[in-house]
């Protein structure tokens, strides 16, 4: 199940600076375990230790967070728009 997946500029170094990539997932979960296998480090950079989305990475489906959905669990379908999009802190 192909979805598309918005690469921030942070994480392009991984994808040899593609801004889009192609990824398959039943959910967010098996999504980053896909990138993972194709680009490695994606998981890490998205990911904490525990196996949870790291405090300030957001991903989004079809412009919906998916924090307030299922989270990692969030149902994916073919041609999903997948954004990750780090948070930006600021003072």
């Amino acid at each position: 199940m192909p979805v598309t997946v918005l690469i921030p500029q942070p994480l392009r170094s991984l994808t040899g600076n593609l801004s889009k990539v192609s990824g398959e997932g039943a959910n967010i979960a098996s999504l980053v375990a896909n990138l993972e296998g194709s680009y490695p480090g994606m998981r890490e950079r998205v990911l904490d230790e525990s196996g949870q989305l790291r405090r300030f990475v957001n991903i989004y489906v079809n412009g919906d967070d998916v924090r307030f959905s299922d989270g990692l669990g969030t149902p994916l379908k073919d041609g999903d728009e997948v954004s990750i999009v780090p948070a930006v802190a600021g003072g």
